[in-house]
């Protein structure tokens, strides 16, 4: 990267599961499916905020062969340690790093990441960064809404 590039030209947004207060339930709540052929690293970071004394937030990378798949299979070695309140993990984050060579050693080519928020409600959220981008520029979610540099 040159010193005139600006990061944001570099690191795209391609994966989010919006900051919010999730419930204890059944739901899993998933980034959209982000093509691996397109991305050589992608980052999740996973941010746990306020949680209640029994919270749990678990998170894991999923993968398939085509976008709109099932994710049954989770991307060996790429799920974090459960966060709970017990373990003081209220603002806290976790990093889950994915290589494109680790996707398609096992037969997938899409990822997405699952979040599940279990025994009491918590504040968490999830944001997925791609780097070294086969196509330069990139393109961020429409979500982004603005970028300042």
């Amino acid at each position: 990267m040159s010193v005139t590039q600006r990061m944001s030209e570099k690191i795209l947004v391609v994966g989010v599961i919006d900051p919010d207060a999730y419930t204890n339930s059944a739901t899993t709540y998933k980034t959209g499916a982000i093509d691996m052929s397109l991305h050589r690293r992608v980052l999740f970071v996973v941010m746990a905020g306020t949680m209640a004394s029994t919270s749990t937030i678990g998170f894991s990378v999923t993968g398939d062969t085509a976008s709109g798949g099932s994710y049954a299979t989770t991307i060996t070695g790429k799920s974090i340690t459960q966060l709970t309140e017990a373990g003081t993990d209220s603002d806290k984050q976790a990093l889950v790093e994915v290589t494109a060579e680790e996707v398609f050693a096992q037969g997938k080519r899409y990822i997405r990441g699952e979040l599940l928020v279990g025994t009491a409600a918590s504040d968490a959220g999830v944001i997925a960064l791609a780097m070294h981008s086969r196509y330069q520029p990139g393109t961020d979610l429409a979500s982004v809404d603005e970028i300042v540099g």
